[in-house]
């Protein structure tokens, strides 16, 4: 009897933890980035709430509001700038709609080998405007779609956003007893190994931290020195502005336009130079730079830690960055103890056949 009532109380718990589970899971996300940042940052919540007489509530508070002013301000700046943006796009193509397109630009006639299939090609657009645009008229709707889909989602990301930014005063303030509470389960799960596996994957995190981080840094340099080269205007601002992209791995968003601005002002070679800078220089140093700040300082080797990146980005979005790297840490970390704790056979002293040679 005493049996089944403990079999009863184990289904019970486990349908208390589904249902708990069940009723988080829309702020998982939320929870996960809130997590990240307040252990990434963890050092200078410690040195804030020492100089501030280990009051822990205050240093939160201030904490939360430097990263309020540090990330949302300037996300939804850019995000009022792209709407902006959008609005430019749809008074222009109806300008194109009304009047018809501008004279082609003297430089496009320069173009070695195609400049004068360029302009006739922009002519013929120019003649032919009404038809082409009842042509490409039912797929600037489906684009239109696509970007009010993208919006939403990009609105749904923002209250995420926020939601974190609130969570991250919580994991600042209870900190500790989380920090306690998290020992405590490991070591009812798997024991002594509770350490060992908290520091690895505290080390894991914040060396996919550093590798974001410092690969972002480097991009924002390395544009800024493309810029500076091209000429771009705003070249600071510009490289500031790669620095924040980075986290979501789309520099192109900023050297991209840049380009396409040279072009425009009949810089084809500063424009040629810029792509090729921009691809191989700007965006293809994310390739190489994170995986191996990552995997620096660890002891995974460094084809676990490359799946890790791009495979959990595959399959969890963003967030794949932290949890890829992590997940595969673990299983790595827990495979080799297994292979470790296998006790190697041995030959016992007492058997007169060990070393004799097999009858033939």
């Amino acid at each position: 009897m005493a049996t089944n009532d403990r079999l009863l109380v184990q289904v019970l718990l486990f349908g208390l933890l589904a249902a708990s589970l069940w009723v988080l899971a829309p702020f998982w996300s939320a929870l996960f980035w809130a997590g990240v940042l307040a252990f990434a940052s963890w050092p200078l919540m410690r040195l804030l709430s020492h100089l501030l007489g280990n009051r822990q509530a205050l240093a939160a508070g201030i904490l939360t509001g430097v990263w309020v002013v540090l990330v949302a301000v300037p996300l939804i700046w850019l995000g009022f700038n792209l709407a902006d943006h959008i609005k430019d796009a749809n008074a222009l193509v109806r300008d194109l709609q009304l009047e018809g397109f501008p004279p082609p630009p003297e430089w496009l006639e320069e173009v070695p080998l195609v400049g004068e299939r360029l302009i006739e090609g922009w002519r013929t657009l120019d003649e032919q405007g009404a038809a082409f645009f009842d042509t490409v008229r039912p797929y600037l709707g489906q684009l239109g779609n696509w970007l009010l889909a993208r919006s939403a989602k990009i609105g749904g990301g923002m209250l995420e956003l926020a939601l974190s930014l609130v969570l991250v005063f919580f994991f600042y303030r209870d900190g500790p007893r989380l920090a306690t509470f998290v020992h405590s389960l490991l070591e009812r799960l798997i024991g002594e190994r509770a350490d060992h596996y908290l520091e690895l994957v505290a080390g894991t995190v914040q060396r996919v931290v550093n590798g974001v981080i410092g690969t972002a840094a480097a991009q924002a340099v390395l544009a800024y020195i493309g810029f500076t080269i091209a000429g771009v205007p705003g070249a600071l601002v510009l490289a500031v502005l790669t620095f924040a992209v980075s986290f979501i791995m789309v520099p192109p968003l900023v050297w991209g336009p840049a380009v396409g601005w040279l072009v425009w002002q009949g810089e084809i070679g500063m424009a040629i130079f810029l792509g090729v800078w921009g691809f191989f220089i700007i965006s293809g140093v994310d390739n190489i730079l994170k995986p191996y700040l990552i995997s620096r300082g660890g002891n995974l080797p460094l084809v676990v830690v490359l799946l890790g990146v791009f495979g959990g980005v595959l399959a969890f979005g963003f967030m794949g960055l932290f949890l890829g790297p992590t997940l595969l840490a673990v299983a790595y970390s827990l495979l080799s103890d297994w292979v470790a704790s296998k006790e190697p056979v041995t030959v016992l002293a007492g058997d007169s056949r060990a070393g004799e040679n097999p009858p033939d």
